[in-house]
Protein backbone atom coordinates (compact mmCIF):
# COMPACT_ATOMS: atom_id res chain seq x y z
CA UNK A 1 0.00 0.00 0.00
CA UNK A 2 1.01 3.82 0.18
CA UNK A 3 1.32 6.50 2.67
CA UNK A 4 1.99 9.88 2.88
CA UNK A 5 4.70 11.09 4.97
CA UNK A 6 7.44 13.98 5.21
CA UNK A 7 11.12 13.66 6.80
CA UNK A 8 11.79 17.61 6.73
CA UNK A 9 9.67 20.66 7.59
CA UNK A 10 8.85 22.93 4.35
CA UNK A 11 6.71 23.39 1.62
CA UNK A 12 4.22 20.82 -0.54
CA UNK A 13 7.60 19.18 -1.73
CA UNK A 14 8.35 17.36 0.77
CA UNK A 15 5.18 15.18 0.85
CA UNK A 16 6.56 11.63 -0.47
CA UNK A 17 4.10 9.02 -1.36
CA UNK A 18 5.65 5.63 0.06
CA UNK A 19 5.25 2.36 -0.03
CA UNK A 20 4.19 0.77 3.38
CA UNK A 21 3.06 -2.34 5.09
CA UNK A 22 -0.93 -2.59 5.85
CA UNK A 23 -1.42 -1.68 9.14
CA UNK A 24 -3.14 -3.92 12.19
CA UNK A 25 -5.33 -2.21 13.78
CA UNK A 26 -4.43 -2.44 17.88
CA UNK A 27 -7.06 -2.30 20.63
CA UNK A 28 -9.85 -0.21 20.62
CA UNK A 29 -8.96 0.24 16.27
CA UNK A 30 -9.91 -0.41 13.19
CA UNK A 31 -8.14 -0.23 9.29
CA UNK A 32 -10.30 1.39 6.34
CA UNK A 33 -10.09 1.39 3.23
CA UNK A 34 -9.61 4.62 2.07
CA UNK A 35 -12.45 5.86 -0.48
CA UNK A 36 -11.92 9.66 -0.38
CA UNK A 37 -9.66 11.64 2.70
CA UNK A 38 -10.58 15.01 3.60
CA UNK A 39 -7.67 17.05 3.80
CA UNK A 40 -7.06 19.87 6.66
CA UNK A 41 -5.46 23.34 7.02
CA UNK A 42 -3.96 22.88 10.35
CA UNK A 43 -1.81 20.23 8.25
CA UNK A 44 -0.14 22.80 5.77
CA UNK A 45 1.07 24.24 9.07
CA UNK A 46 2.65 20.99 11.15
CA UNK A 47 4.51 20.74 7.63
CA UNK A 48 6.39 23.72 7.84
CA UNK A 49 6.87 23.38 11.03
CA UNK A 50 6.00 26.96 12.10
CA UNK A 51 6.96 26.94 15.90
CA UNK A 52 6.82 25.04 18.61
CA UNK A 53 3.32 24.38 18.50
CA UNK A 54 3.54 22.78 15.12
CA UNK A 55 6.34 20.74 15.59
CA UNK A 56 5.97 16.89 15.18
CA UNK A 57 8.22 14.54 15.22
CA UNK A 58 9.78 13.20 11.74
CA UNK A 59 8.97 11.47 9.64
CA UNK A 60 5.65 13.16 10.33
CA UNK A 61 2.20 12.18 9.00
CA UNK A 62 -1.15 14.48 8.12
CA UNK A 63 -4.50 13.95 9.30
CA UNK A 64 -7.28 13.71 7.84
CA UNK A 65 -11.40 13.37 7.32
CA UNK A 66 -10.99 9.53 6.15
CA UNK A 67 -14.14 7.70 4.62
CA UNK A 68 -14.36 4.12 4.17
CA UNK A 69 -15.15 0.54 4.23
CA UNK A 70 -14.06 -1.25 7.97
CA UNK A 71 -11.29 -4.52 6.51
CA UNK A 72 -10.04 -5.16 10.15
CA UNK A 73 -11.15 -4.88 13.96
CA UNK A 74 -8.19 -4.62 16.94
CA UNK A 75 -8.94 -6.43 20.31
CA UNK A 76 -12.16 -5.12 22.43
CA UNK A 77 -14.05 -3.90 18.73
CA UNK A 78 -17.02 -5.18 17.74
CA UNK A 79 -16.36 -7.33 14.80
CA UNK A 80 -19.83 -6.25 12.55
CA UNK A 81 -18.20 -3.32 12.08
CA UNK A 82 -16.26 -5.12 9.48
CA UNK A 83 -18.07 -4.20 6.26
CA UNK A 84 -19.74 -1.30 7.21
CA UNK A 85 -19.02 2.20 5.39
CA UNK A 86 -17.72 4.76 8.13
CA UNK A 87 -15.75 8.08 8.35
CA UNK A 88 -13.09 8.83 10.70
CA UNK A 89 -10.68 11.43 11.63
CA UNK A 90 -7.07 9.60 11.50
CA UNK A 91 -3.75 10.50 12.16
CA UNK A 92 -1.96 8.85 9.38
CA UNK A 93 -5.31 9.56 7.02
CA UNK A 94 -3.74 9.53 3.88
CA UNK A 95 -2.78 6.19 2.84
CA UNK A 96 -4.58 3.44 1.02
CA UNK A 97 -5.62 2.16 4.52
CA UNK A 98 -5.99 3.75 7.33
CA UNK A 99 -6.35 3.10 11.38
CA UNK A 100 -8.62 4.87 13.53
CA UNK A 101 -10.14 4.43 17.17
CA UNK A 102 -12.91 2.70 16.68
CA UNK A 103 -15.06 4.46 19.59
CA UNK A 104 -15.03 7.71 17.11
CA UNK A 105 -16.38 5.82 14.06
CA UNK A 106 -19.18 7.86 12.36
CA UNK A 107 -21.54 5.35 10.21
CA UNK A 108 -22.62 6.78 6.75
CA UNK A 109 -26.14 6.42 5.94
CA UNK A 110 -26.84 4.89 2.79
CA UNK A 111 -27.00 7.55 0.50
CA UNK A 112 -24.93 10.33 1.34
CA UNK A 113 -21.93 10.54 -0.91
CA UNK A 114 -18.10 10.55 0.20
CA UNK A 115 -17.99 14.33 -0.16
CA UNK A 116 -20.90 14.52 2.18
CA UNK A 117 -19.63 11.92 4.41
CA UNK A 118 -16.35 13.23 5.15
CA UNK A 119 -17.73 16.22 6.96
CA UNK A 120 -19.32 13.93 10.13
CA UNK A 121 -15.88 13.06 11.80
CA UNK A 122 -14.37 16.22 12.39
CA UNK A 123 -15.53 19.29 9.91
CA UNK A 124 -19.12 19.27 11.36
CA UNK A 125 -18.91 18.59 14.88
CA UNK A 126 -16.16 21.55 14.85
CA UNK A 127 -18.72 24.01 13.46
CA UNK A 128 -21.34 22.54 15.76
CA UNK A 129 -18.95 22.94 18.39
CA UNK A 130 -17.83 26.35 18.58
CA UNK A 131 -21.15 27.28 18.20
CA UNK A 132 -22.06 25.64 21.27
CA UNK A 133 -19.55 26.46 22.92
CA UNK A 134 -20.09 30.43 22.07
CA UNK A 135 -23.51 29.76 23.71
CA UNK A 136 -25.31 30.80 20.39
CA UNK A 137 -29.04 31.65 20.83
CA UNK A 138 -31.52 31.50 18.11
CA UNK A 139 -32.01 35.15 16.93
CA UNK A 140 -28.55 36.33 17.75
CA UNK A 141 -26.21 37.83 14.93
CA UNK A 142 -22.97 36.06 14.36
CA UNK A 143 -19.97 36.21 13.21
CA UNK A 144 -17.99 33.64 10.94
CA UNK A 145 -14.48 34.49 10.01
CA UNK A 146 -13.13 32.40 6.76
CA UNK A 147 -15.99 31.23 5.92
CA UNK A 148 -15.44 30.10 2.19
CA UNK A 149 -13.13 27.03 4.80
CA UNK A 150 -13.47 24.00 4.75
CA UNK A 151 -15.27 24.44 8.29
CA UNK A 152 -16.03 28.13 8.06
CA UNK A 153 -18.49 27.10 5.51
CA UNK A 154 -20.60 24.71 7.20
CA UNK A 155 -20.45 26.92 10.43
CA UNK A 156 -22.20 29.57 7.93
CA UNK A 157 -25.02 26.98 7.26
CA UNK A 158 -25.33 25.34 10.88
CA UNK A 159 -25.76 28.93 12.23
CA UNK A 160 -28.35 29.54 9.70
CA UNK A 161 -30.15 26.00 9.90
CA UNK A 162 -29.96 26.63 14.36
CA UNK A 163 -31.98 30.10 13.96
CA UNK A 164 -29.42 32.73 13.65
CA UNK A 165 -30.87 36.17 13.33
CA UNK A 166 -28.17 37.30 10.71
CA UNK A 167 -24.93 35.69 9.84
CA UNK A 168 -22.26 37.60 8.54
CA UNK A 169 -19.35 35.64 6.94
CA UNK A 170 -16.15 36.87 6.13
CA UNK A 171 -13.67 36.14 3.29
CA UNK A 172 -10.46 37.39 1.27
CA UNK A 173 -11.50 37.58 -2.03
CA UNK A 174 -14.55 38.47 -4.48
CA UNK A 175 -14.93 34.55 -5.29
CA UNK A 176 -14.70 33.80 -1.44
CA UNK A 177 -17.43 36.18 -0.76
CA UNK A 178 -20.09 35.13 -3.28
CA UNK A 179 -18.92 31.26 -1.91
CA UNK A 180 -19.94 32.37 1.45
CA UNK A 181 -23.58 34.25 0.47
CA UNK A 182 -24.11 31.38 -1.79
CA UNK A 183 -24.10 28.93 1.57
CA UNK A 184 -26.61 31.17 3.47
CA UNK A 185 -24.30 34.10 4.69
CA UNK A 186 -26.58 36.97 4.81
CA UNK A 187 -24.04 39.46 4.15
CA UNK A 188 -20.10 38.92 3.65
CA UNK A 189 -17.06 41.60 4.35
CA UNK A 190 -14.03 40.93 2.89
CA UNK A 191 -11.27 41.24 5.72
CA UNK A 192 -8.33 42.19 3.58
CA UNK A 193 -10.24 45.55 3.36
CA UNK A 194 -8.94 48.32 6.06
CA UNK A 195 -12.71 49.43 6.83
CA UNK A 196 -13.99 45.66 7.32
CA UNK A 197 -14.76 46.29 10.89
CA UNK A 198 -16.66 49.13 9.91
CA UNK A 199 -18.24 46.99 7.44
CA UNK A 200 -19.72 44.65 9.85
CA UNK A 201 -20.53 47.51 12.28
CA UNK A 202 -22.99 48.99 9.22
CA UNK A 203 -24.46 45.28 8.89
CA UNK A 204 -24.37 44.84 12.72
CA UNK A 205 -25.35 48.19 14.14
CA UNK A 206 -25.81 47.01 18.33
CA UNK A 207 -23.25 44.55 17.81
CA UNK A 208 -22.19 41.38 16.66
CA UNK A 209 -23.58 38.52 19.25
CA UNK A 210 -20.90 35.48 18.42
CA UNK A 211 -17.77 35.57 16.58
CA UNK A 212 -15.87 32.36 15.25
CA UNK A 213 -12.72 32.76 14.61
CA UNK A 214 -10.36 30.37 13.38
CA UNK A 215 -7.74 33.50 11.47
CA UNK A 216 -6.46 34.32 14.98
CA UNK A 217 -3.60 37.13 14.31
CA UNK A 218 -4.65 40.85 14.47
CA UNK A 219 -8.56 39.72 13.80
CA UNK A 220 -9.07 38.43 16.91
CA UNK A 221 -8.98 41.57 18.79
CA UNK A 222 -10.46 43.77 16.32
CA UNK A 223 -13.94 40.80 16.57
CA UNK A 224 -13.74 41.12 20.51
CA UNK A 225 -14.25 45.13 19.25
CA UNK A 226 -17.60 44.37 17.36
CA UNK A 227 -19.26 42.30 19.92
CA UNK A 228 -22.52 43.30 21.73
CA UNK A 229 -22.39 43.91 25.62
CA UNK A 230 -22.43 40.10 26.74
CA UNK A 231 -21.34 39.26 23.20
CA UNK A 232 -18.57 36.09 22.99
CA UNK A 233 -15.94 35.38 20.93
CA UNK A 234 -14.43 31.73 20.15
CA UNK A 235 -11.00 31.03 18.99
CA UNK A 236 -10.96 27.43 17.37
CA UNK A 237 -7.82 28.04 14.56
CA UNK A 238 -4.73 30.49 14.22
CA UNK A 239 -4.26 30.53 10.55
CA UNK A 240 -2.82 34.15 10.91
CA UNK A 241 -0.74 33.10 14.24
CA UNK A 242 -1.39 33.93 17.72
CA UNK A 243 -3.99 36.65 18.48
CA UNK A 244 -2.56 40.14 19.15
CA UNK A 245 -2.99 41.36 22.87
CA UNK A 246 -6.49 41.44 23.72
CA UNK A 247 -7.50 44.55 25.87
CA UNK A 248 -8.79 43.53 28.70
CA UNK A 249 -11.09 46.80 29.07
CA UNK A 250 -12.84 44.91 25.97
CA UNK A 251 -14.33 42.40 28.19
CA UNK A 252 -16.07 45.34 30.92
CA UNK A 253 -18.97 45.13 28.70
CA UNK A 254 -19.75 41.44 29.69
CA UNK A 255 -17.54 40.40 26.36
CA UNK A 256 -16.26 37.00 26.32
CA UNK A 257 -13.80 34.90 24.71
CA UNK A 258 -13.32 30.83 24.58
CA UNK A 259 -11.25 28.25 22.45
CA UNK A 260 -12.35 25.30 21.06
CA UNK A 261 -10.73 21.80 20.45
CA UNK A 262 -12.46 18.89 19.05
CA UNK A 263 -10.28 16.47 20.90
CA UNK A 264 -10.71 18.15 24.14
CA UNK A 265 -14.03 18.45 23.44
CA UNK A 266 -13.92 14.46 23.02
CA UNK A 267 -11.96 14.23 26.07
CA UNK A 268 -14.13 15.93 28.15
CA UNK A 269 -18.05 15.82 27.18
CA UNK A 270 -17.41 12.40 25.23
CA UNK A 271 -21.69 12.04 25.54
CA UNK A 272 -21.85 15.62 24.42
CA UNK A 273 -19.37 14.87 21.29
CA UNK A 274 -21.53 11.63 19.54
CA UNK A 275 -24.54 13.38 20.35
CA UNK A 276 -23.30 16.01 18.22
CA UNK A 277 -22.48 13.16 15.38
CA UNK A 278 -25.36 11.89 15.37
CA UNK A 279 -27.28 14.95 14.95
CA UNK A 280 -25.32 16.45 12.14
CA UNK A 281 -25.54 13.12 10.68
CA UNK A 282 -28.80 13.72 10.23
CA UNK A 283 -28.95 17.32 8.97
CA UNK A 284 -26.05 16.04 6.01
CA UNK A 285 -28.61 12.96 5.64
CA UNK A 286 -31.67 15.28 5.42
CA UNK A 287 -29.86 17.97 2.60
CA UNK A 288 -30.28 20.57 5.35
CA UNK A 289 -26.28 20.79 5.56
CA UNK A 290 -23.78 20.42 2.40
CA UNK A 291 -20.41 20.29 1.79
CA UNK A 292 -18.53 22.22 -1.05
CA UNK A 293 -15.79 20.25 -2.90
CA UNK A 294 -13.28 22.36 -4.51
CA UNK A 295 -11.54 19.62 -6.20
CA UNK A 296 -10.92 16.02 -6.26
CA UNK A 297 -6.82 14.90 -6.59
CA UNK A 298 -5.35 11.39 -6.77
CA UNK A 299 -3.51 10.60 -3.51
CA UNK A 300 -0.48 11.02 -5.73
CA UNK A 301 -0.97 14.63 -5.93
CA UNK A 302 -1.07 15.51 -2.60
CA UNK A 303 1.46 18.20 -3.10
CA UNK A 304 -0.92 19.83 -5.27
CA UNK A 305 -3.41 19.68 -2.35
CA UNK A 306 -0.67 21.25 -0.23
CA UNK A 307 -0.45 24.40 -2.62
CA UNK A 308 -4.44 25.02 -2.48
CA UNK A 309 -3.97 25.21 1.32
CA UNK A 310 -1.24 27.19 1.50
CA UNK A 311 -2.29 30.09 -0.80
CA UNK A 312 -5.42 29.45 0.54
CA UNK A 313 -7.60 29.34 -2.56
CA UNK A 314 -9.81 26.64 -1.84
CA UNK A 315 -13.73 26.98 -1.65
CA UNK A 316 -14.64 24.30 0.46
CA UNK A 317 -12.99 20.94 0.96
CA UNK A 318 -9.96 19.67 -0.93
CA UNK A 319 -10.50 15.43 -1.15
CA UNK A 320 -7.74 12.98 -2.19
CA UNK A 321 -8.68 9.40 -3.68
CA UNK A 322 -6.47 6.44 -3.06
Amino acid sequence: MRRVRYHSYGGPEVLRVEPADTPEPGPGQVRLRAEVIGANFIDSKFRQGLGARYDRPLPATLTGDVVGVVEAAGAGVDAALVGRRVAALAEDAFADQVLADAEWLATVPEGIDDAAATLLPMTAPVALGTLRTGRFARGETVLVHAAAGGIGHIAVQLAKLLGAGKVIATAGSPAKLAFAREHGADAAVDYTAADWPDQVRAEAPNGVDLVLDSVGGGLTAQGLDLLAPGGRLVIYGMAAGEPADLPARQLYALRSVAGFSITTWRATHPREAAQAVEELTGHVAAGRLRGAVHTRLPLDEVRKAHELLDDRAQLGRILLVP
